[in-house]
Protein backbone atom coordinates (compact mmCIF):
# COMPACT_ATOMS: atom_id res chain seq x y z
CA UNK A 1 0.00 0.00 0.00
CA UNK A 2 1.20 3.44 -0.59
CA UNK A 3 1.60 6.32 1.76
CA UNK A 4 -1.18 8.36 0.11
CA UNK A 5 -3.34 5.98 -0.34
CA UNK A 6 -3.25 4.42 3.31
CA UNK A 7 -3.80 8.14 4.24
CA UNK A 8 -6.68 8.46 2.10
CA UNK A 9 -7.99 5.13 2.95
CA UNK A 10 -7.58 6.54 6.76
CA UNK A 11 -9.30 9.59 5.74
CA UNK A 12 -12.46 8.54 4.26
CA UNK A 13 -12.77 6.58 7.33
CA UNK A 14 -11.99 8.98 10.06
CA UNK A 15 -14.45 11.65 8.06
CA UNK A 16 -18.15 11.79 9.84
CA UNK A 17 -20.50 10.26 7.91
CA UNK A 18 -22.79 13.60 7.70
CA UNK A 19 -19.58 15.82 6.77
CA UNK A 20 -19.88 14.07 3.38
CA UNK A 21 -23.80 15.00 3.39
CA UNK A 22 -23.50 18.72 4.48
CA UNK A 23 -24.56 21.64 2.08
CA UNK A 24 -22.07 24.49 2.95
CA UNK A 25 -22.09 27.93 0.58
CA UNK A 26 -18.13 28.78 0.32
CA UNK A 27 -16.89 32.24 0.45
CA UNK A 28 -15.72 31.77 -3.28
CA UNK A 29 -19.46 30.98 -4.51
CA UNK A 30 -20.68 34.50 -3.62
CA UNK A 31 -19.78 37.38 -6.15
CA UNK A 32 -17.09 39.88 -4.49
CA UNK A 33 -17.95 43.71 -4.13
CA UNK A 34 -14.57 45.04 -5.30
CA UNK A 35 -13.81 49.02 -5.36
CA UNK A 36 -10.90 49.22 -7.66
CA UNK A 37 -10.55 49.70 -11.53
CA UNK A 38 -7.92 49.56 -14.23
CA UNK A 39 -4.75 49.48 -13.07
CA UNK A 40 -5.60 49.29 -9.26
CA UNK A 41 -6.40 45.78 -9.91
CA UNK A 42 -4.58 44.68 -12.58
CA UNK A 43 -1.77 45.74 -9.52
CA UNK A 44 -3.41 44.14 -6.89
CA UNK A 45 -2.43 40.75 -6.12
CA UNK A 46 -5.51 39.71 -4.04
CA UNK A 47 -7.53 41.06 -6.80
CA UNK A 48 -5.95 40.43 -9.98
CA UNK A 49 -7.00 37.97 -12.53
CA UNK A 50 -4.64 38.46 -15.20
CA UNK A 51 -6.24 36.90 -18.46
CA UNK A 52 -8.72 34.87 -16.33
CA UNK A 53 -11.13 38.22 -16.50
CA UNK A 54 -14.01 37.40 -18.04
CA UNK A 55 -15.90 39.86 -21.01
CA UNK A 56 -18.00 41.22 -18.36
CA UNK A 57 -15.58 41.84 -16.18
CA UNK A 58 -13.59 43.69 -18.37
CA UNK A 59 -16.49 45.94 -19.24
CA UNK A 60 -16.96 46.63 -15.66
CA UNK A 61 -13.79 47.13 -14.69
CA UNK A 62 -12.29 49.57 -17.47
CA UNK A 63 -9.80 46.41 -18.64
CA UNK A 64 -11.12 46.61 -22.21
CA UNK A 65 -7.76 47.19 -24.42
CA UNK A 66 -5.45 46.79 -21.32
CA UNK A 67 -5.24 42.77 -21.54
CA UNK A 68 -5.44 40.43 -24.82
CA UNK A 69 -7.99 39.23 -26.05
CA UNK A 70 -8.78 36.02 -24.97
CA UNK A 71 -9.85 35.03 -21.73
CA UNK A 72 -7.78 31.95 -20.11
CA UNK A 73 -9.43 29.86 -17.43
CA UNK A 74 -6.89 29.42 -13.97
CA UNK A 75 -5.94 25.47 -15.05
CA UNK A 76 -4.47 27.42 -18.77
CA UNK A 77 -3.01 29.96 -16.52
CA UNK A 78 -1.16 27.09 -14.26
CA UNK A 79 0.28 25.58 -17.41
CA UNK A 80 2.04 27.93 -18.34
CA UNK A 81 3.17 29.23 -15.25
CA UNK A 82 4.03 25.40 -14.54
CA UNK A 83 6.16 25.38 -17.66
CA UNK A 84 8.06 28.67 -16.84
CA UNK A 85 8.96 27.62 -13.54
CA UNK A 86 9.94 24.72 -14.84
CA UNK A 87 12.38 26.21 -17.09
CA UNK A 88 14.17 27.53 -14.05
CA UNK A 89 17.19 25.72 -13.09
CA UNK A 90 17.85 26.09 -10.05
CA UNK A 91 15.76 26.36 -6.51
CA UNK A 92 16.25 29.82 -5.88
CA UNK A 93 15.73 30.85 -9.12
CA UNK A 94 12.46 29.14 -8.64
CA UNK A 95 12.15 30.51 -5.92
CA UNK A 96 12.69 33.95 -7.26
CA UNK A 97 9.90 33.38 -9.87
CA UNK A 98 6.97 32.10 -7.38
CA UNK A 99 7.75 35.29 -5.18
CA UNK A 100 7.16 37.35 -8.51
CA UNK A 101 3.95 35.48 -9.13
CA UNK A 102 2.84 36.20 -5.54
CA UNK A 103 3.35 39.94 -5.61
CA UNK A 104 1.26 39.55 -8.91
CA UNK A 105 -1.74 37.17 -8.60
CA UNK A 106 -2.46 35.47 -5.27
CA UNK A 107 -5.03 33.09 -6.55
CA UNK A 108 -2.75 31.72 -9.61
CA UNK A 109 -0.01 31.77 -6.79
CA UNK A 110 -2.11 29.31 -4.52
CA UNK A 111 -3.28 27.03 -7.43
CA UNK A 112 -0.09 26.79 -9.03
CA UNK A 113 1.42 25.76 -5.60
CA UNK A 114 -1.46 23.56 -4.98
CA UNK A 115 -1.38 21.31 -8.27
CA UNK A 116 2.60 20.66 -7.48
CA UNK A 117 2.59 21.07 -3.93
CA UNK A 118 5.35 18.43 -3.22
CA UNK A 119 7.50 19.91 -5.68
CA UNK A 120 7.37 23.44 -4.31
CA UNK A 121 6.81 23.55 -0.92
CA UNK A 122 10.44 22.99 -0.58
CA UNK A 123 10.57 25.92 -3.00
CA UNK A 124 8.64 28.54 -1.31
CA UNK A 125 9.74 27.07 2.12
CA UNK A 126 12.45 25.08 3.63
CA UNK A 127 15.45 24.41 2.46
CA UNK A 128 15.16 26.90 -0.30
CA UNK A 129 13.64 29.67 1.37
CA UNK A 130 16.73 29.64 3.68
CA UNK A 131 19.18 30.72 0.82
CA UNK A 132 16.84 33.60 -0.65
CA UNK A 133 16.25 34.66 3.27
CA UNK A 134 20.80 34.76 3.06
CA UNK A 135 20.13 36.59 0.46
CA UNK A 136 17.50 38.96 1.34
CA UNK A 137 19.44 41.83 0.86
CA UNK A 138 20.52 41.37 -2.60
CA UNK A 139 17.61 40.31 -3.52
CA UNK A 140 15.39 42.70 -2.54
CA UNK A 141 12.02 43.92 -4.92
CA UNK A 142 9.62 44.97 -2.70
CA UNK A 143 8.57 44.91 0.79
CA UNK A 144 6.30 41.94 2.19
CA UNK A 145 5.03 42.77 5.53
CA UNK A 146 5.65 45.41 8.75
CA UNK A 147 9.26 45.75 9.49
CA UNK A 148 8.97 47.24 13.06
CA UNK A 149 13.22 48.75 13.49
CA UNK A 150 14.29 49.85 16.95
CA UNK A 151 15.06 52.93 16.25
CA UNK A 152 11.09 53.59 15.36
CA UNK A 153 10.31 52.44 18.50
CA UNK A 154 8.13 55.59 19.67
CA UNK A 155 5.73 55.33 16.29
CA UNK A 156 5.24 51.72 16.51
CA UNK A 157 1.96 51.81 16.81
CA UNK A 158 1.09 54.00 14.39
CA UNK A 159 3.68 52.09 11.61
CA UNK A 160 1.24 49.07 13.08
CA UNK A 161 -1.81 50.85 12.37
CA UNK A 162 -1.16 51.78 8.75
CA UNK A 163 -0.91 48.16 8.10
CA UNK A 164 -4.00 46.66 9.20
CA UNK A 165 -6.35 49.50 9.36
CA UNK A 166 -9.30 48.72 7.50
CA UNK A 167 -8.15 44.81 7.49
CA UNK A 168 -9.46 41.96 9.25
CA UNK A 169 -6.33 40.05 10.48
CA UNK A 170 -6.64 37.06 11.88
CA UNK A 171 -2.82 35.76 11.85
CA UNK A 172 -0.10 37.53 12.97
CA UNK A 173 3.43 35.66 12.18
CA UNK A 174 6.39 37.10 14.01
CA UNK A 175 10.40 36.80 13.83
CA UNK A 176 12.77 38.71 15.53
CA UNK A 177 15.46 36.40 12.38
CA UNK A 178 17.95 35.44 15.22
CA UNK A 179 17.68 32.03 14.45
CA UNK A 180 16.45 31.04 10.96
CA UNK A 181 16.32 27.82 9.39
CA UNK A 182 19.43 26.80 10.62
CA UNK A 183 21.22 29.27 9.36
CA UNK A 184 21.17 31.63 12.18
CA UNK A 185 21.13 35.37 12.85
CA UNK A 186 19.91 36.74 9.73
CA UNK A 187 18.42 40.36 10.86
CA UNK A 188 15.49 42.08 8.77
CA UNK A 189 15.83 39.38 5.89
CA UNK A 190 13.57 36.92 8.22
CA UNK A 191 10.80 38.28 7.48
CA UNK A 192 10.78 36.37 4.45
CA UNK A 193 10.51 33.47 7.26
CA UNK A 194 7.57 35.00 8.51
CA UNK A 195 5.80 35.84 4.90
CA UNK A 196 6.83 32.06 4.07
CA UNK A 197 5.00 30.21 7.15
CA UNK A 198 1.86 32.72 6.52
CA UNK A 199 2.21 31.06 2.84
CA UNK A 200 2.05 27.36 4.31
CA UNK A 201 -0.99 28.58 6.43
CA UNK A 202 -2.62 29.74 3.36
CA UNK A 203 -1.63 26.80 1.19
CA UNK A 204 -2.21 23.55 3.50
CA UNK A 205 -4.37 25.10 6.52
CA UNK A 206 -6.29 27.50 4.04
CA UNK A 207 -6.50 30.43 5.75
CA UNK A 208 -6.98 33.73 4.02
CA UNK A 209 -4.06 35.32 2.84
CA UNK A 210 -5.66 38.72 2.99
CA UNK A 211 -6.18 38.33 7.10
CA UNK A 212 -2.29 37.63 7.84
CA UNK A 213 0.51 39.69 8.32
CA UNK A 214 3.97 39.14 8.47
CA UNK A 215 6.08 40.86 10.81
CA UNK A 216 9.82 41.29 11.36
CA UNK A 217 11.27 42.82 14.59
CA UNK A 218 14.08 44.81 13.35
CA UNK A 219 16.38 44.77 16.54
CA UNK A 220 19.74 44.79 15.02
CA UNK A 221 22.20 41.78 13.82
CA UNK A 222 25.09 40.13 15.23
CA UNK A 223 25.87 38.15 11.98
CA UNK A 224 29.53 39.78 10.77
CA UNK A 225 28.69 39.81 7.06
CA UNK A 226 25.40 41.76 7.67
CA UNK A 227 27.24 44.63 10.04
CA UNK A 228 29.62 45.08 7.27
CA UNK A 229 27.41 44.99 4.04
CA UNK A 230 27.07 47.94 2.24
CA UNK A 231 23.84 46.68 0.76
CA UNK A 232 22.17 45.03 3.60
CA UNK A 233 18.70 47.04 4.15
CA UNK A 234 17.86 46.46 7.78
CA UNK A 235 19.03 48.38 11.21
CA UNK A 236 23.04 47.88 10.99
CA UNK A 237 23.35 47.60 15.09
CA UNK A 238 24.26 44.46 17.07
CA UNK A 239 21.25 42.95 18.15
CA UNK A 240 19.86 44.89 21.46
CA UNK A 241 19.73 42.80 24.84
CA UNK A 242 17.97 42.58 28.23
CA UNK A 243 15.39 45.06 29.20
CA UNK A 244 15.56 47.10 25.88
CA UNK A 245 14.94 43.89 24.11
CA UNK A 246 12.13 42.80 25.96
CA UNK A 247 10.61 46.39 26.17
CA UNK A 248 10.45 46.40 22.50
CA UNK A 249 8.74 42.98 21.98
CA UNK A 250 6.47 43.87 24.85
CA UNK A 251 5.35 46.93 23.04
CA UNK A 252 4.45 45.09 19.86
CA UNK A 253 2.95 42.06 21.88
CA UNK A 254 0.56 44.62 23.52
CA UNK A 255 -0.72 46.02 19.94
CA UNK A 256 -1.49 43.12 18.49
CA UNK A 257 -3.31 42.46 22.09
CA UNK A 258 -4.75 45.86 22.31
CA UNK A 259 -6.03 46.04 18.65
CA UNK A 260 -6.29 42.29 17.15
CA UNK A 261 -7.53 40.93 20.00
CA UNK A 262 -8.68 37.94 18.52
CA UNK A 263 -5.94 36.91 16.34
CA UNK A 264 -3.07 34.07 16.89
CA UNK A 265 0.37 35.36 17.45
CA UNK A 266 2.76 32.84 15.69
CA UNK A 267 6.40 33.67 17.10
CA UNK A 268 8.81 32.13 14.42
CA UNK A 269 12.63 31.42 14.59
CA UNK A 270 13.22 33.47 18.02
CA UNK A 271 16.95 32.67 19.41
CA UNK A 272 17.07 29.98 21.99
CA UNK A 273 17.63 32.35 24.79
CA UNK A 274 14.15 34.06 24.29
CA UNK A 275 11.76 31.62 22.64
CA UNK A 276 10.62 29.75 25.27
CA UNK A 277 10.56 32.37 28.04
CA UNK A 278 8.25 34.86 25.87
CA UNK A 279 6.42 31.47 24.97
CA UNK A 280 5.84 31.10 28.86
CA UNK A 281 5.68 34.91 29.12
CA UNK A 282 2.60 35.67 26.66
CA UNK A 283 0.47 32.14 26.60
CA UNK A 284 -1.58 32.80 28.98
CA UNK A 285 -2.66 36.11 27.96
CA UNK A 286 -3.14 35.97 24.57
CA UNK A 287 -3.64 33.64 21.70
CA UNK A 288 0.11 32.82 20.91
CA UNK A 289 1.73 29.73 19.36
CA UNK A 290 5.50 29.29 19.12
CA UNK A 291 6.18 26.85 16.10
CA UNK A 292 10.08 25.75 16.92
CA UNK A 293 8.63 24.46 20.47
CA UNK A 294 5.16 23.88 19.45
CA UNK A 295 4.63 22.61 15.93
CA UNK A 296 8.17 20.45 16.34
CA UNK A 297 7.13 19.33 19.26
CA UNK A 298 3.45 18.39 18.28
CA UNK A 299 4.04 16.79 15.01
CA UNK A 300 6.93 14.47 16.86
CA UNK A 301 4.48 13.87 18.97
CA UNK A 302 2.03 12.50 16.28
CA UNK A 303 4.56 10.41 14.70
CA UNK A 304 5.98 9.39 18.14
CA UNK A 305 2.50 8.32 19.56
CA UNK A 306 1.98 6.34 16.03
CA UNK A 307 5.34 4.45 16.31
CA UNK A 308 3.75 3.91 19.74
CA UNK A 309 0.87 2.23 18.41
CA UNK A 310 2.36 -0.33 16.15
CA UNK A 311 4.57 -1.69 19.07
CA UNK A 312 1.37 -1.88 21.10
CA UNK A 313 3.37 0.37 24.00
CA UNK A 314 2.17 3.45 25.33
CA UNK A 315 4.32 6.86 25.62
CA UNK A 316 4.83 6.74 29.13
CA UNK A 317 6.52 3.40 29.12
CA UNK A 318 9.55 4.77 26.26
CA UNK A 319 12.34 5.79 27.42
CA UNK A 320 13.79 9.05 25.22
CA UNK A 321 17.11 10.06 24.22
CA UNK A 322 16.73 14.02 23.09
CA UNK A 323 20.07 14.30 21.44
CA UNK A 324 20.24 18.07 20.80
CA UNK A 325 18.19 20.07 23.79
CA UNK A 326 17.60 23.40 22.23
CA UNK A 327 14.64 24.99 21.37
CA UNK A 328 13.39 22.41 19.42
CA UNK A 329 14.61 19.22 21.07
CA UNK A 330 12.91 20.90 24.65
CA UNK A 331 10.00 21.54 22.69
CA UNK A 332 9.50 17.81 21.95
CA UNK A 333 11.22 16.89 25.26
CA UNK A 334 7.73 18.86 26.74
CA UNK A 335 5.12 17.62 24.08
CA UNK A 336 5.68 14.35 24.60
CA UNK A 337 5.72 14.74 28.59
CA UNK A 338 2.64 16.50 28.28
CA UNK A 339 1.06 14.12 26.39
CA UNK A 340 2.34 11.63 28.86
CA UNK A 341 0.51 13.37 31.75
CA UNK A 342 -2.78 13.81 29.48
CA UNK A 343 -3.21 10.64 27.54
CA UNK A 344 -1.25 8.04 30.06
CA UNK A 345 -1.96 9.74 33.36
CA UNK A 346 1.83 10.27 34.86
CA UNK A 347 2.82 12.33 37.28
CA UNK A 348 5.14 15.57 35.87
CA UNK A 349 7.86 14.38 37.87
CA UNK A 350 7.23 10.57 36.41
CA UNK A 351 6.89 11.61 33.18
CA UNK A 352 10.01 13.83 32.99
CA UNK A 353 11.91 10.58 34.36
CA UNK A 354 11.83 9.13 31.21
CA UNK A 355 13.45 11.55 29.47
CA UNK A 356 17.57 11.78 28.53
CA UNK A 357 18.42 15.17 27.63
CA UNK A 358 22.00 15.19 25.64
CA UNK A 359 23.58 18.61 24.67
CA UNK A 360 27.12 20.69 23.95
CA UNK A 361 28.08 19.34 27.67
CA UNK A 362 27.06 16.17 26.70
CA UNK A 363 24.25 14.19 29.01
CA UNK A 364 22.22 17.10 31.49
CA UNK A 365 23.18 15.96 35.05
CA UNK A 366 22.98 18.08 37.91
CA UNK A 367 26.33 18.44 38.78
CA UNK A 368 27.47 20.46 35.63
CA UNK A 369 29.19 23.62 36.79
CA UNK A 370 27.61 26.76 36.39
CA UNK A 371 26.82 28.10 32.70
CA UNK A 372 26.80 24.88 31.10
CA UNK A 373 23.38 24.85 31.36
CA UNK A 374 20.69 27.31 30.18
CA UNK A 375 17.89 27.98 32.31
CA UNK A 376 15.51 26.25 30.32
CA UNK A 377 17.21 23.13 31.04
CA UNK A 378 17.57 22.76 34.42
CA UNK A 379 14.79 20.57 34.62
CA UNK A 380 15.44 18.09 32.13
CA UNK A 381 18.74 17.53 33.90
CA UNK A 382 18.93 13.76 35.67
CA UNK A 383 20.82 12.73 38.93
CA UNK A 384 24.63 12.76 39.09
CA UNK A 385 24.43 9.58 41.63
CA UNK A 386 23.19 7.94 38.47
CA UNK A 387 26.31 8.10 36.11
CA UNK A 388 29.12 7.55 38.42
CA UNK A 389 29.89 4.35 36.98
CA UNK A 390 29.70 5.69 33.32
CA UNK A 391 32.24 9.05 34.02
CA UNK A 392 35.12 6.59 35.34
CA UNK A 393 37.11 9.95 34.35
CA UNK A 394 35.53 11.44 31.86
CA UNK A 395 34.34 15.08 31.87
CA UNK A 396 31.28 14.70 29.78
CA UNK A 397 28.99 11.51 29.35
CA UNK A 398 28.59 11.05 25.99
CA UNK A 399 25.38 9.46 23.38
CA UNK A 400 26.93 6.05 23.40
CA UNK A 401 27.49 5.87 26.59
CA UNK A 402 24.06 6.78 27.52
CA UNK A 403 22.74 4.43 24.94
CA UNK A 404 24.72 1.30 26.68
CA UNK A 405 23.24 2.22 29.80
CA UNK A 406 19.82 2.72 29.88
CA UNK A 407 18.84 0.68 26.71
CA UNK A 408 16.66 3.54 24.96
CA UNK A 409 13.40 3.06 22.98
CA UNK A 410 13.24 5.71 21.61
CA UNK A 411 16.35 8.26 19.98
CA UNK A 412 15.40 11.89 18.33
CA UNK A 413 17.87 14.03 16.91
CA UNK A 414 17.86 17.71 16.88
CA UNK A 415 20.94 18.40 17.10
CA UNK A 416 22.36 19.75 13.03
CA UNK A 417 25.02 17.40 14.45
CA UNK A 418 25.71 14.83 10.79
CA UNK A 419 26.01 11.16 11.80
CA UNK A 420 25.83 11.48 15.61
CA UNK A 421 23.80 8.73 15.57
CA UNK A 422 26.44 6.14 14.48
CA UNK A 423 26.35 2.88 13.49
CA UNK A 424 27.90 1.59 17.04
CA UNK A 425 24.64 3.64 18.67
CA UNK A 426 22.00 2.10 15.98
CA UNK A 427 23.56 -1.51 16.14
CA UNK A 428 23.52 -1.07 20.31
CA UNK A 429 20.21 0.28 20.38
CA UNK A 430 18.91 -2.41 18.07
CA UNK A 431 20.33 -5.02 20.02
CA UNK A 432 18.18 -4.39 23.21
CA UNK A 433 14.70 -3.50 21.22
CA UNK A 434 12.69 -5.39 18.64
CA UNK A 435 11.14 -2.40 16.71
CA UNK A 436 14.10 0.87 18.04
CA UNK A 437 12.23 4.38 17.13
CA UNK A 438 14.73 6.69 15.54
CA UNK A 439 13.96 10.45 14.99
CA UNK A 440 16.54 12.20 13.10
CA UNK A 441 15.34 15.35 12.33
CA UNK A 442 17.54 17.99 12.21
CA UNK A 443 17.37 20.18 8.46
CA UNK A 444 18.34 20.53 5.76
CA UNK A 445 18.87 17.03 4.79
CA UNK A 446 22.94 16.69 4.99
CA UNK A 447 22.87 17.49 8.88
CA UNK A 448 20.71 14.83 9.46
CA UNK A 449 21.85 12.24 12.98
CA UNK A 450 21.69 9.18 10.48
CA UNK A 451 20.52 8.52 7.23
CA UNK A 452 17.50 6.21 7.03
CA UNK A 453 18.84 3.79 4.44
CA UNK A 454 21.68 3.36 7.11
CA UNK A 455 19.59 3.28 10.32
CA UNK A 456 17.36 0.87 8.53
CA UNK A 457 19.97 -1.39 6.86
CA UNK A 458 21.89 -1.02 10.63
CA UNK A 459 18.47 -2.80 12.13
CA UNK A 460 17.53 -5.68 9.83
CA UNK A 461 14.60 -3.21 8.48
CA UNK A 462 13.15 -3.48 12.06
CA UNK A 463 13.18 0.55 13.10
CA UNK A 464 10.69 2.96 12.94
CA UNK A 465 11.61 6.04 11.08
CA UNK A 466 11.30 9.60 10.53
CA UNK A 467 13.19 12.70 9.44
CA UNK A 468 12.85 16.45 9.41
CA UNK A 469 13.44 16.59 5.34
CA UNK A 470 12.15 14.26 2.73
CA UNK A 471 14.32 11.12 2.33
CA UNK A 472 13.34 8.65 -0.74
CA UNK A 473 11.65 4.87 0.88
CA UNK A 474 14.78 2.43 2.35
CA UNK A 475 14.21 -1.16 1.39
CA UNK A 476 13.31 -3.67 3.49
CA UNK A 477 15.37 -6.85 4.04
CA UNK A 478 12.48 -8.68 2.04
CA UNK A 479 12.90 -5.99 -1.00
CA UNK A 480 9.49 -3.85 -0.37
CA UNK A 481 9.82 -0.30 0.03
CA UNK A 482 9.90 1.43 3.72
CA UNK A 483 8.29 5.02 3.52
CA UNK A 484 9.77 7.20 5.39
CA UNK A 485 8.14 9.50 7.03
CA UNK A 486 8.79 13.32 6.89
CA UNK A 487 8.24 14.75 10.65
CA UNK A 488 7.54 18.25 8.91
CA UNK A 489 5.50 20.76 10.80
CA UNK A 490 3.95 21.68 8.07
CA UNK A 491 1.86 18.31 8.16
CA UNK A 492 0.37 20.17 11.86
CA UNK A 493 1.03 23.63 12.02
CA UNK A 494 -1.31 25.20 9.81
CA UNK A 495 -4.44 23.44 11.54
CA UNK A 496 -3.45 24.41 15.24
CA UNK A 497 -3.81 27.91 13.89
CA UNK A 498 -7.00 27.72 11.52
CA UNK A 499 -8.27 25.92 14.54
CA UNK A 500 -7.14 28.44 17.04
CA UNK A 501 -8.50 30.89 14.49
CA UNK A 502 -11.86 29.48 13.88
CA UNK A 503 -12.67 28.72 17.20
CA UNK A 504 -11.24 32.45 18.23
CA UNK A 505 -9.14 31.35 21.49
CA UNK A 506 -8.16 32.75 23.82
CA UNK A 507 -5.16 31.29 24.27
CA UNK A 508 -3.48 28.11 23.10
CA UNK A 509 -3.96 25.14 25.42
CA UNK A 510 -1.54 22.33 25.50
CA UNK A 511 -4.94 20.28 25.49
CA UNK A 512 -5.53 21.90 22.13
CA UNK A 513 -1.80 20.83 20.90
CA UNK A 514 -2.30 17.37 21.74
CA UNK A 515 -6.26 16.98 20.35
CA UNK A 516 -4.74 18.23 16.74
CA UNK A 517 -1.31 15.76 17.29
CA UNK A 518 -3.85 12.86 18.55
CA UNK A 519 -5.71 13.72 14.87
CA UNK A 520 -2.48 13.63 12.95
CA UNK A 521 -1.85 10.11 14.49
CA UNK A 522 -5.09 9.08 13.93
CA UNK A 523 -4.40 9.51 10.29
CA UNK A 524 -1.31 7.50 10.22
CA UNK A 525 -1.00 5.05 7.01
CA UNK A 526 0.54 3.15 9.63
CA UNK A 527 -2.53 1.83 11.35
CA UNK A 528 -3.63 0.39 8.01
CA UNK A 529 0.20 -1.08 7.62
CA UNK A 530 2.70 -1.12 9.95
CA UNK A 531 5.41 -1.54 7.63
CA UNK A 532 4.10 1.73 6.50
CA UNK A 533 5.16 5.66 7.04
CA UNK A 534 4.21 6.81 10.48
CA UNK A 535 2.82 10.21 9.16
CA UNK A 536 0.67 10.81 6.25
CA UNK A 537 2.35 12.19 2.94
CA UNK A 538 3.05 16.11 2.82
CA UNK A 539 0.68 15.98 -0.60
CA UNK A 540 -2.24 14.98 1.83
CA UNK A 541 -1.37 17.64 4.33
CA UNK A 542 -4.68 19.90 2.95
CA UNK A 543 -7.10 17.64 4.17
CA UNK A 544 -4.87 16.38 6.97
CA UNK A 545 -5.15 19.80 8.23
CA UNK A 546 -8.48 20.32 8.15
CA UNK A 547 -9.02 17.25 10.30
CA UNK A 548 -6.39 18.92 12.52
CA UNK A 549 -8.46 22.40 12.96
CA UNK A 550 -11.45 20.68 13.19
CA UNK A 551 -9.85 18.54 16.41
CA UNK A 552 -7.94 21.80 17.65
CA UNK A 553 -11.17 23.79 17.82
CA UNK A 554 -13.57 21.14 19.33
CA UNK A 555 -10.88 21.02 21.96
CA UNK A 556 -11.04 25.00 22.70
CA UNK A 557 -14.80 24.69 23.10
CA UNK A 558 -14.57 21.99 25.51
CA UNK A 559 -11.93 23.70 26.94
CA UNK A 560 -14.13 26.80 27.18
CA UNK A 561 -11.21 29.01 26.05
CA UNK A 562 -12.99 29.33 22.72
CA UNK A 563 -14.92 32.84 22.00
CA UNK A 564 -17.84 31.86 19.75
CA UNK A 565 -21.33 29.98 20.90
CA UNK A 566 -21.01 27.05 18.54
CA UNK A 567 -21.77 23.40 19.68
CA UNK A 568 -18.87 21.15 18.83
CA UNK A 569 -21.04 19.67 16.20
CA UNK A 570 -20.96 22.42 14.48
CA UNK A 571 -17.45 23.14 13.98
CA UNK A 572 -16.51 20.74 11.06
CA UNK A 573 -19.29 23.01 8.49
CA UNK A 574 -18.12 26.14 10.14
CA UNK A 575 -14.96 25.66 9.30
CA UNK A 576 -15.56 24.89 5.80
CA UNK A 577 -17.34 28.16 5.33
CA UNK A 578 -14.08 29.59 6.44
CA UNK A 579 -11.54 28.07 4.35
CA UNK A 580 -9.59 29.86 1.62
CA UNK A 581 -9.28 27.67 -1.65
CA UNK A 582 -7.41 29.18 -4.90
CA UNK A 583 -10.55 30.34 -7.70
CA UNK A 584 -11.55 32.74 -9.31
CA UNK A 585 -14.58 34.81 -7.58
CA UNK A 586 -16.95 36.44 -9.72
CA UNK A 587 -16.17 39.83 -9.21
CA UNK A 588 -19.09 43.23 -9.14
CA UNK A 589 -17.63 46.66 -9.11
CA UNK A 590 -19.09 48.74 -6.26
CA UNK A 591 -17.35 52.20 -5.29
CA UNK A 592 -18.18 50.66 -1.24
CA UNK A 593 -16.26 47.35 -2.12
CA UNK A 594 -13.01 46.04 -0.89
CA UNK A 595 -9.81 47.68 -1.79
Amino acid sequence: MSTQLGTRTVLARHLPRRAHLSLVRYASDIPKRVALRGEGILTSPRFNKGTAFTEREREDFGLVGRLPYRVNTLEEQCERAYAQLSSRDHPLRKNTFLQSMKDQNWVLYYALLKKHLKETVPIVYTPTQADAIANYSNLFRRSEGLYLSYPDKDTMEEAFLRQITGREVDLVVVTDSEAILGIGDQGVGGIAISAAKSVIYTLIGKVDPSRTLAVALDVGTNNENLLHDPLYVGWQKPRIQGQEYDDFVDKFVQLVRKHLPHSLLHFEDFGVANAHRLLRRYRSVHSVFNDDIQGTGAVTLAGAMSAVGVTGSSLHEQRIVIYGAGTAGLGIATQLRDAMVAIDGASVEDATRRFYCIDRPGLLTDDLPAGLMRDDQHEWARPAAEWTGERNGKDRIDLIDVVRKIKPTMLVGTSTHAGAFTEEVIRTMASNIERPIIFSLSNPSRLVEVHPHDANAWTEGRALLATGSPFPPAKMPSGRDYPIAECNNALIYPGLGFGAVLSRSREVTDNMIIAGARRLAALSPALTDPDNSLLPDLQDAPDVNLEIAVAVAEQAIEDGTAGVSWAKEEVRDRAKEKIWEPVYQEYVFDENGDR
